[in-house]
């Protein structure tokens, strides 16, 4: 379910969460990516609640991540076809799959990611695009961008103190805040 406040914020990872945070969402989209495009499909895969799943398709077409494309007038029938925001999507699944296996699969994995050629297990990670190397929380940081609001550099700045052993920095974001 679309939580509005989270959709409006101006942080990424929060909008990104307001749009598919719900975990019903989440499994929508992997199956779209799996390759499942029909109702019934998502349906019987994830075995969501016909009136749920409705929602979420509706919401996921509304947000942009899929498309809905009729493939029978008599009676009427649609598919769900992933956007380009939608298979984006992609590197998160992959990342949740990879978090899950390693933290959650004491069984082991149940799925995978391989090489199709080879059938060779890859373990994903995310890596710089300009020089290819991993990135590690020691070499990298997230800081705020050039479209940042007030809260994000208040929060970025207060963290940056705090850090650097600053003991007596009280987080107070109030009149950082944006409307709600």
């Amino acid at each position: 379910m679309k939580n509005e406040p989270l959709c409006s914020a101006s942080c990424p990872i929060a909008r990104s969460l307001g749009r598919i945070g719900d975990s019903w969402s989440i499994m929508i989209l992997r199956d779209a990516l799996a390759g499942f495009t029909r109702f019934d499909e998502f349906q019987k895969s994830s075995n969501v609640a016909p009136n749920i799943l409705s929602r979420r398709l509706k919401e996921l077409v509304d947000d942009g991540l899929l498309e809905k494309v009729c493939y029978s007038s008599s009676p009427t029938r649609y598919e769900y076809h992933l956007t380009q925001s939608g298979r984006d999507f992609r590197m998160v699944i992959l990342a949740l799959a990879e978090w899950g296996n390693r933290h959650f699969a004491p069984e082991g994995r149940q799925m995978q990611l391989v090489e199709r050629e080879t059938q060779r297990p890859v373990e994903p990670i995310l890596t710089d695009k300009e020089t290819g190397e991993p990135i590690v929380s020691g070499k990298y940081a997230m800081v705020p961008g050039p479209a940042a609001s007030p809260m994000m550099k208040y929060r970025h700045d207060y963290l940056q103190r705090k850090h650097a052993g600053d003991a007596g920095l009280k987080f107070q974001p109030e009149p950082y805040r944006e409307p709600q």
